[in-house]
């Protein structure tokens, strides 16, 4: 898998906050009590159940921002596939930075992974067609840019990464409009060459409607498995087809059989569990 990684300029300001969140007003309390200043350790970051892996450089910043000296040594990077019992990376230096930062980083840590394992399942499925799955705007607040890094950890790709990236005409655009045609209209005579329009619509007859002023991309929601087939055959190829819309793990399969270009699922980045990964401790 050819995975970019994110910036460190992105990734550093959310870290610190919530660092900033954990150590509060007194810092880490219960480690400077009890494990002694100069104390070193070696820790694993160990599966502790099957996935794929995601948001190592939080975690790593995470440690090293507390201490610098920290080392974090990656066996399976962002994007791998673990087993139960795998060991992802050996975090050894300071005890002390290691345990007043080993939440936060596990947090980051835990949370992309359960998405990266999650879109990895959902891709697993669609193996056999040609549709790709995509991530939505339906994210954690202040983590969209690492909670959609980690969809395409797993395998899938990201939709429009907010709303000034591209145009996505919906229903209530249309109904305070008066119309698709309208909407359609105004919305290209007021971007630039470069930016696409999609259209959402619910029906195929709504889908003939749009489908003549051209749109770039048109998302069928909430459609049928009949339906879909059905409105691919009428796009024949005009626009790129989204399918949208209560898609499970069960049913995506189904719905890229009909031959729609993209399946996008909200759940993969609101709804996704975490992955169970933890920081042990191995006695030299």
């Amino acid at each position: 898998m050819n995975l970019s990684p994110l910036p460190a300029i992105m990734l550093e300001p959310l870290v610190r906050a919530a660092l900033l969140e954990d150590l509060g007003r007194a810092g880490d309390l219960t480690t400077d009590a009890i494990v002694p200043k100069n104390h070193s350790a070696t820790t694993v970051l160990a599966a502790r159940q099957a996935g794929v892996v995601a948001g190592l450089d939080l975690a790593r910043l995470a440690f090293r921002l507390i201490d610098e000296t920290v080392q974090v040594t990656v066996e399976c990077p962002d994007g791998s596939e673990v087993a139960h019992g795998q060991t992802i990376a050996t975090v050894s230096g300071p005890a002390r930075a290691i345990l007043t930062a080993e939440r936060t980083a596990l947090n980051f840590l835990c949370h992309l992974s359960g998405i990266a394992t999650a879109t990895a399942s959902v891709v697993a499925a669609v193996r056999d067609h040609g549709a790709k799955i995509v991530c939505t705007r339906k994210m954690t607040p202040g983590l969209r840019a690492i909670e959609k890094y980690a969809v395409r950890a797993g395998g899938g790709s990201n939709h429009r990464f907010g709303l000034d990236d591209a145009i996505l005409i919906k229903d209530n655009h249309i109904a305070i409009a008066g119309g698709i045609r309208t909407a359609i209209e105004r919305a290209r005579s007021s971007v630039g060459h470069l930016v696409k329009i999609e259209v959402e619509v619910d029906t195929l007859t709504q889908l003939e409607e749009a489908l003549g002023f051209a749109p770039d991309a048109v998302l069928l929601d909430n459609m049928s498995v009949d339906e879909l087939r059905h409105a691919v055959a009428l796009v024949a190829g005009r626009a790129i087809t989204e399918a949208s819309g209560r898609i499970t793990l069960g049913s995506a399969a189904e719905i890229a059989a009909t031959g729609v270009d993209l399946i996008s699922i909200g759940w993969l980045t609101h709804s996704a569990p975490i992955m169970d990964i933890g920081l042990d401790y191995r006695d030299s």
